[in-house]
């Protein structure tokens, strides 16, 4: 099974969403950005990994959001999403064709990707998670 990590990225109440580059899978689509996993690798490193590579952000993964399990082209793929903060940077499309920063209420706008569906459906019900109010760090939790 792939296990993949997608980074729900919440800025002044507006969510991070990337498209597909021209020529991979699903072209075009719409996602929250993240990818593959490397060997001994967390989930939460793997995204501040994948962010940087593919944006030029640094982020700070708050609190896992929704697992998806999707297949595709006969491949199960295990989606992790998580509830991010954005630390630093303006962004840029390294790897993918675009980005955007979204209101909550631009959400249905765009085409997602099959595995990305489930995670905004999910946000459409929990409109709390855009408030990074009520996200608190793990220290706040054991406080």
């Amino acid at each position: 099974m792939l296990v993949v990590a997608a980074a729900i990225v919440i800025d002044n109440k507006r969510l991070l969403i990337a498209q597909r580059e021209e020529g991979s899978n699903m072209e075009f689509k719409w996602e929250f950005p993240g990818g593959k996993l490397e060997q001994d690798e967390t989930p939460e490193e793997g995204l501040i990994r994948e962010i940087k590579e593919e944006l030029d952000m640094v982020i700070e993964p708050v609190d896992i959001f929704k697992v998806v399990r999707h297949r595709h082209n006969e491949k199960d793929i295990l989606l992790l999403a998580y509830i991010c903060r954005l630390i630093e940077g303006e962004g840029r499309a390294v790897e993918c064709n675009d980005f955007k920063w979204i209101s909550f209420d631009e959400l249905g706008q765009y085409e997602y990707t099959p595995a990305d569906v489930a995670i905004v459906e999910k946000l459409k019900e929990n409109r709390k998670y855009l408030k990074m109010e009520n996200v608190l760090r793990y220290e706040d939790y054991i406080r």
